[in-house]
């Protein structure tokens, strides 16, 4: 199964570099692109946008679409094209009442061989995603967002597609927005159908990487100076269907709730910086979650904190996070760290940039009757370890030094290779979706697998991108003493988006 095919935990888990702006996917190495960043402000002194979850906006375009800010085009002398005109339509007054118009068409072809990492004929995946979105603004204060989607698939090999990839119209986001300016805090609250990804990338992604993005129900509210900030959420998860708008359903079984907080450093320090530290307390609750082949509701808590951005030619992006809670009766004792971190090289156009980041993940005790150690992430994005999700942040330890640089102006060449070790050697190996490999539970070893990693990105257009992926994962000792091979990887598409 392909990154695309996955969904929540017992159902999947997946899906931002060089496509993180136009595509929304995450990259093997998250960082902020503090040089081209130009995110929207709501107020003069505004929490920066980039930091609060929101994304970061490129020539105009975020990931979440709701994020962007196209009020400069009030000025007919800033639109290039007929679709510029479409982002910003006055209803009424002096402009303080408008429509912002969306849309995207993303085509993408997925070849994989050995799916599953057996000996099996390769599989052949044919997307196709349609998305368009109004952004009615009723005043400075309030606004209406919503989004229509649909996905398509077809292909060889292709199985039964999840229903995140195969959905024929999908209301993937509809919520309204109060907010309000409180002496030197700027507060606000969203209700409704949302896309959420307020931390780091490993523990919470929209998952832009399949069809239709994973968006979640539920309330969101904030209170942001231009330093500090709090955002405090609860939300449940959405059931898909694959016919219309009537079989999409909240589903209660599955709710994220919490708090994270945030402190933007003073950026004098390390003579230049922009850095960001985030601590937070979550509750994610999941009915029918399963380890070690029994199946129970499972309340796993977070308490963690995420130091990220850059200072000078250097950039970061650390997190640590302890688990605890309740798997049926037993008590949940887990840690992930995520480390991740490279240095500019040299000013040249080139712009090459070295790097590592380091994962890991517990994996102790998932089959006895004691505490459970087995660390899990709420809904992170997995093509994090592996584009196909074979690899996933429990029971790992992971090391991967990274490369990236920019040939030419529009294009942005990133590489990456990866050892991948299970923590404990007496539990199993795990996927992204965090269900258990057989019968590597009891095969003897520490190596899991090494993985080459590419990724070529170019954006002809601020519209336009193409983006190519290849993956090879080489099995180590674990996988191949259980039975399983190598496999190829390649992913390519194209996004416009207006």
């Amino acid at each position: 199964m392909t990154a695309s095919a996955a969904e929540v935990r017992k159902d999947g888990a997946v899906a931002k570099e060089g496509e993180a702006a136009k595509d929304g996917d995450k990259p093997a190495q998250n960082f902020p692109e503090t040089a081209t960043a130009k995110p929207a402000v709501r107020t003069p002194f505004a929490y920066p946008t980039e930091a609060a979850g929101e994304g970061t906006t490129t020539e105009g375009f975020n990931a979440h679409r709701w994020a962007e800010d196209w009020r400069s085009y009030k000025d007919p002398a800033k639109r290039d094209d007929v679709f510029d005109r479409l982002k910003y339509l006055p209803l009424a007054g002096d402009g303080a009442v408008y429509l912002t118009l969306s849309g995207e068409v993303r085509a993408r072809f997925n070849h994989l061989t050995n799916p599953g990492l057996t000996t099996n004929p390769a599989q052949d995946q044919e997307l196709l995603r349609l998305v368009g979105g109004a952004d009615l603004h009723l005043g400075k204060h309030f606004r209406l967002f919503g989004e229509l989607a649909s996905g398509q698939i077809t292909g060889e090999n292709i199985g039964v597609p999840a229903t995140n990839l195969r959905n024929d119209l999908f209301a993937q986001q509809y919520f309204a927005e109060a907010t309000a300016d409180i002496g030197p805090a700027a507060i606000g609250v969203r209700y409704g159908r949302q896309e959420f990804s307020d931390g780091a990338a490993q523990l919470v992604s929209q998952r832009d990487n399949n069809s239709l993005a994973l968006v979640l129900n539920g309330i969101r509210g904030w209170a942001r100076t231009s330093s500090l900030r709090a955002d405090v959420f609860d939300l449940k998860f959405t059931t898909l269907g694959s016919k219309g708008l009537s079989d999409d359903k909240t589903d209660d079984g599955h709710r994220f709730s919490g708090v994270t907080f945030g402190y933007a450093l003073p950026k004098t320090l390390f003579g230049k910086s922009k850095l960001y530290f985030d601590p937070f307390v979550w509750r994610f609750r999941s009915t029918g979650q399963s380890w070690g082949g029994v199946t129970a509701t499972e309340v796993r808590n977070y308490l963690g904190a995420r130091l990220w951005g850059s200072a000078g030619d250097y950039t970061i992006d650390w997190t640590v996070t302890h688990q605890t809670g309740k798997f049926g009766v037993r008590d949940i004792d887990a840690t992930q760290v995520f480390l991740a971190q490279n240095v500019l090289l040299s000013p040249s156009p080139l712009k090459p940039r070295l790097g590592f980041h380091f994962d890991y993940g517990t994996g102790d005790n998932s089959r006895g009757t004691g505490t459970l150690g087995t660390a899990a992430a709420p809904f992170g994005n997995t093509i994090y370890f592996a584009y196909t999700t074979a690899i996933g942040p429990t029971n790992l330890r992971m090391i991967a030094p990274t490369f990236a640089f920019a040939p030419a102006k529009t294009v942005k060449v990133s590489t990456e290779y990866s050892w991948a070790m299970r923590d404990n050697v007496n539990e199993p190996v795990y996927r992204g979706n965090a269900s258990a490999y057989a019968r590597t539970a009891t095969v003897e070893g520490r190596d899991v697998a090494q993985l080459a990693r590419l990724q070529v990105v170019w954006n002809p257009t601020r519209r336009l991108s193409f983006t190519g992926r290849y993956e090879h994962l080489f099995t180590g000792e674990v996988f191949e003493r259980a039975g399983y091979t190598d496999y190829d990887f390649l992913a390519l598409w194209t996004n416009w988006r207006f």
